[in-house]
């Protein structure tokens, strides 16, 4: 059975290391928390219903499937690492669908993954991680125009489009540039 409690802060970053993610991935994993977090207390502020906490536990986690390969396949790799240590559905929901601003269901049968519903963020933290990860390469914080052109240069122009899309829509709920 799935746990329904958010894992603190801690046990996060424990589980992170326990599932050998390297300090590498830790790190940026906890700059897009950073960045994440930012990005979800705009909303608050602008009134917009965001959990705060899922959106840092699910961001401090986003990567967990690099514990095992650094390829895109580390979403897939993630959500089986996050169901086998019981984590709440919303923060496996975060890890499954952070890749590329979202692949679409017809992209994941492509890729050989399970195709159900897809993989692109849906809810307003889902879409804030994301976001907050395309915003950090490694452990720096880039602009939105390095990160697509980083995404157009590695011939990956659908998500290119999506991460402009995922920046229009937050900027449009925060009021400004991140």
């Amino acid at each position: 059975m799935v746990s329904e409690k958010l894992p603190s802060r801690e046990q996060a970053i424990n589980l992170l290391q326990e599932s050998q993610c390297s300090a590498k991935v830790i790190k940026h994993c906890k700059v897009v928390a950073k960045v994440a977090l930012e990005t979800a207390e705009a909303c608050k502020k602008r009134g917009f219903g965001v959990d705060l906490e899922l959106v840092e536990i699910g961001a401090l986690l986003h990567d967990i499937g690099r514990s095992k390969t650094h390829t895109v396949h580390h979403a897939v790799v993630g959500v089986e690492i996050a169901q086998a240590a019981r984590l709440p559905e919303s923060v496996i929901s975060i890890i499954k669908r952070h890749v590329g601003g979202g692949i679409t269901a017809a992209e994941a049968r492509e890729l050989g993954w399970p195709s159900d519903e897809g993989y692109v963020p849906l809810t307003l933290e889902e879409k804030i991680v994301s976001y907050a990860d395309k915003l950090v390469e490694g452990s720096k914080k880039v602009s939105v125009e390095t990160a697509i052109e980083h995404l157009s240069r590695d011939l990956k122009p659908e998500a290119a489009v999506r991460v402009r899309k995922l920046h229009d829509e937050i900027v449009g709920l925060v009021g400004w540039q991140l």
